[in-house]
């Protein structure tokens, strides 16, 4: 498989995923927190590194610098998803309750303040509404963000024979 291909293939899955997202929230009507949307922003992020590649399709270090990307896309993506498996863990009464939506904070705080509200986590952000095998969808992600980091490792970083040209 070439890079082109196998960076479109990781693209295709970020976008699955983020398909998945949409219809669980508005076909499923599961109203995201804010630290499920950071976790969209996430996989969008990694999305957009795998089309940029496979569009670009460098050779030599310019496969490198699409590695480390998609990794410091995929690591920020888990420390969101851990934040939530953390948060969701704790026990009832222990997490502040429901803050103000992530549009109104947005409008009203500056960005560093959004952030630190975000994942500071509230009482939406530790709601379990869905499960698959058992685990949250934050889990999901957290899965997904490490198989796509490793993909991506994988898709950029391996020995590739060389191209005959004639």
């Amino acid at each position: 498989m070439t890079a082109r291909a196998a960076n479109s293939l990781g693209f295709a899955a970020c976008a699955a995923l983020l398909a998945y997202a949409y219809y669980a929230q508005f076909v499923m009507h599961l109203e995201p927190c804010p630290l499920c949307i950071f976790q969209r922003v996430g996989i969008f992020s990694i999305g957009v590194i795998f089309a940029l590649a496979a569009a670009h399709d460098p050779a030599g270090w310019g496969r490198r610098v699409y590695a480390g990307l998609l990794t410091l896309a995929a690591l920020a993506t888990i420390g969101v998803a851990m934040r939530q498996l953390y948060i969701q863990s704790l026990p009832p009464g222990t997490i502040a309750a429901c803050g103000a939506s992530l549009d109104f904070m947005l409008k009203v705080f500056p960005l560093t303040d959004v952030l630190v509200k975000v994942l500071t986590g509230s009482g939406e952000c530790s709601k379990i509404d869905w499960r698959f095998l058992g685990l949250a969808m934050p889990a999901w992600v957290l899965i997904a963000a490490v198989a796509l980091a490793a993909y991506g490792l994988w898709a950029n970083m391996r020995r590739r024979p060389p191209v005959l040209r004639f």
